[in-house]
Parts: structure tokens; sequence; C-alpha cells
């Protein structure tokens, strides 16, 4: 299955392998750069079903840190336009993650801590800007306070995702993504840790889950409906009196009755601490039972992310229906070509037919020549 075609909406994924979005925070004024190009186009020569690019701020206040990429002006757009088509050439389908930051905006990169904004960040023109939030409740100790967003504030970055995803749209993304997870803007509303508000926006579930079901609907009224949309959240938030996976369930069918094809199952990051931060157990898969109980119980497509190391592991999810996608990370980055080396080793793709000829023609050289030394030394 892993290697069989997806189809969803009218778009079809050659391989059910998905490149996770990886912030790079290597933007300037939120700009994709030459390495994001070099970076994106490797995975396309490794040839998965799709890649989402990294996580696109929709405001400028909304970058997690000063290296974050932007989708906030058709300039910004325009500059991911050649590696789309780089993307589509190689046979995968391009897709976009958007969002926001929220609190957690205006930090350091997580090479220089990972945490606020400080004197050294200063010295490197890297200065603070002021943040908003459900609720005036900071992410961590000495992170900043975030202005408690109004009526007004809750419209415009709603309007700013529609304008994101029209930009989308138009420079080719087949695949868009909201980013609802790992402590970013839309599951801040989601959590009682972080909304603390009165309002329509605050209290109750169904309150708290307005916002992104306001944003959704309002994409999905401009994302045309012969592409998918994902949504990424986090099935829990792992720390007591947070989210719960039974509030995911909840949130899930009423995103799939908004318009959503697929919930991109992540979790954690409710914090300070890190993106993906959360306590209980980490090992291999640890996130795919949050994608099985939402793929039965939502009946929505899932896809499944966290520690899936090779192909084997990913194909017994797929065949008992823990997830419909596989979204592959780290393991990307150790090998843009796992989908072609996993397909090989699984006896999949035993030629290099498939290759970029570029390639293909060497690898399968190569491999004449060792079978030739293998018979000589018999």
């Amino acid at each position: 299955m892993l290697f069989s075609p997806c189809v969803i909406k009218q778009v079809s994924l050659p391989n059910r392998v998905v490149i996770a979005p990886m912030c790079q925070y290597s933007a300037h004024d939120g700009l994709f750069s030459d390495w994001h190009f070099a970076n994106y186009s490797k995975y396309a020569l490794g040839r998965p079903g799709a890649i989402i690019l990294e996580a696109c701020a929709v405001q400028d206040i909304g970058r997690i840190t000063h290296g974050d990429l932007g989708i906030w002006s058709d300039t910004h757009a325009d500059a991911m336009r050649g590696v789309v088509d780089f993307i589509r050439g190689q046979g995968v389908v391009p897709g976009i993650q958007i969002g926001h930051a929220g609190r957690k905006a205006s930090i350091q990169r997580p090479w220089h801590g990972n945490g606020a904004l400080d004197e050294t960040d200063a010295l490197r023109g890297e200065t603070p800007w002021p943040v908003i939030g459900p609720s005036p409740l900071p992410a961590g100790k000495g992170w900043l306070v975030p202005r408690e967003m109004t009526g007004a504030d809750i419209a415009r970055v709603t309007a700013d995702f529609v304008a994101a995803a029209k930009r989308a749209d138009n420079i080719g993304m087949d695949i868009l993504e909201l980013h609802a997870a790992h402590g970013y803007l839309l599951q801040q509303f989601l959590s009682p840790l972080s909304n603390r508000r009165t309002d329509e926006y605050g209290g109750s579930r169904e309150n708290r889950m307005r916002f992104l079901l306001e944003v959704t609907e309002a994409v999905r009224s401009v994302w045309p409906q012969a592409k998918p949309m994902f949504v990424r959240i986090s099935s829990v938030d792992g720390f007591e009196g947070g989210w719960s996976i039974e509030d995911s369930v909840v949130l899930a069918k009423a995103l799939k009755t908004a318009g959503v094809d697929v919930i991109d199952c992540s979790s954690g990051g409710n914090a300070a601490a890190g993106a993906t931060a959360s306590t209980g157990y980490r090992g291999p898969g640890f996130q795919v039972p949050y994608a099985e109980r939402i793929r039965r119980d939502a009946e929505i497509q899932t896809m499944a992310v966290g520690l899936i190391l090779d192909g084997p592991q990913a194909e017994d999810i797929l065949q008992n229906g823990e997830a419909d996608l596989i979204a592959i990370a780290r393991e990307a980055i150790n090998d843009p070509f796992w989908p072609r080396h996993q397909a090989r080793a699984m006896g999949v793709d035993m030629d290099f037919a498939n290759w970029p000829e570029q390639y293909g023609w060497w690898l399968d050289r190569r491999a004449r020549g060792l079978h030739q030394l293998a018979k000589s030394e018999k």
C-alpha cells in the first residue's frame, strides 16, 4: 500500500509517503531562498507522493522566528514558484502549510536557544516584535506576554489566512494544510491551557473550536474544491487539563463538515519547551494511535507522523487501517531518497527505471557491475 497511488479529491499522489513540513529558519524577511530550493528539490528527487512546504506565516508578526518563511504578500508567494514547478516536474504533488505562531512568535532560532529573544539576538539584529494570542498568557517564563486578540484581530487574521490560501493556489500548490498544532495560534484557541477567554471564542469546547472552524470555512470557500485541504492538529496537549484525544475526535468531525479532507495527527507543543514537547511515551510510531482513533471515530482520512522509521513499519500502519498517509520528517533529512530506498528494500522497485534518468543510468550501471563482480567471486 505504501507505494500505491492515493487520490484525494482530484489530486493523485503517486504513493502514500508525504514529506512533512519542517521549518528551516533560514529566510530573510520571510522570503524563500536558495537554501529552501535546495532543501525541497532534494526531497523531490527522492519521489515521495507529496511534499508539504514548511509553515509559512500569514502575517509578518505570525512568524515563529526571524528566519521563518512568509506568505503575507504576492512577493513572498512568487519566490516559491520555481520550487513548485520543480517538485511537480519530478512527479510529486506540491503542498504548503500556512499558519500563525500567535504567542509563540518572536523567539530565537533553535540553534540560538529556541527561547525568548535576548541581548545576544539583538546583537545579530534580531529584536522582538509584539505578539498576539487568545489570552494574555505567555508560553513560558520570560516569554513575551501576548496582547489578547479583539474581534477585529480575529477577523484580520482570518482574512489573512484566506489571502494566503489564494496565493498558494495561484503559484500552483495542490495541497493546503492549516497549522493548528504545536501550540501555535489556531491551537492556542483550542486548548484550555492557553485560552481563558469569556466571549464566544472561549470557555466551552465548542467556543474554543470556533476560531479554527471559521478560518477553515473561510479558506475552504476560496481553496479549489478539486484540491485537498489538510489540517495538522495536536491530537493531545499531553498535559493535565489540556486538549484530549476525545476533543480531537469531535474537532475532526467538525472539520470534515467544514470541508477538510485529511487530519494530520501530531501532538503536544502548548508550552515553551519546543514545537512538539509533551509528556508520555515517545518511541517509534508514538503518535500513530491518534491517527487510528481519529480515522475510525471521525470517519475521515488521517496522516500518521512521528518516528516512523522504515518502509515495513509504514506499510503495517497502512495495512492495519491506522492511517491513510505516512508523513516522514527527520528520516527524510537523514535520507532524502528514503521513498526510493524503502521501495527497493521492500522489493517494489528493483531497477532504476523510475529514478531521474540523470541518476538511474549511473546506478543501473553500478548495479550491473556489482552483480558481475559477485558472480566472478563465486
